[in-house]
């Protein structure tokens, strides 16, 4: 997964951490922020991305008359190959 999303680097690129999620200040696994809980199997290692849902809820927090993001479950799909992009 590393060697693929790595070299997307427009788009999310590497993670940003391997190994244990307390390093990140994640306390349980079981109940995430967003989306449905996911554990890695024995013998795996959790991975975590930078995600544009940190941002939306920063976006909702500052209470902007308006803004245009994504949801979760809902993300921008385009037909713009990662070597178009800007």
């Amino acid at each position: 997964m590393i060697a693929i999303t790595s070299r997307l680097t427009r788009s999310h690129g590497a993670p940003v951490h391997g190994g244990d999620p307390a390093e990140l200040g994640i306390k349980d696994l079981d109940h995430p922020d967003w989306g449905e809980p996911l554990r890695p199997e024995p013998g795996e290692v959790a991975l975590f991305w930078a995600c544009g849902l940190t941002a939306l809820a920063a976006l909702q927090a500052a209470r902007l008359p308006f803004f245009i993001t994504h949801a979760p479950g809902a993300m921008l799909v385009t037909d713009l190959r990662e070597g178009e992009l800007p």
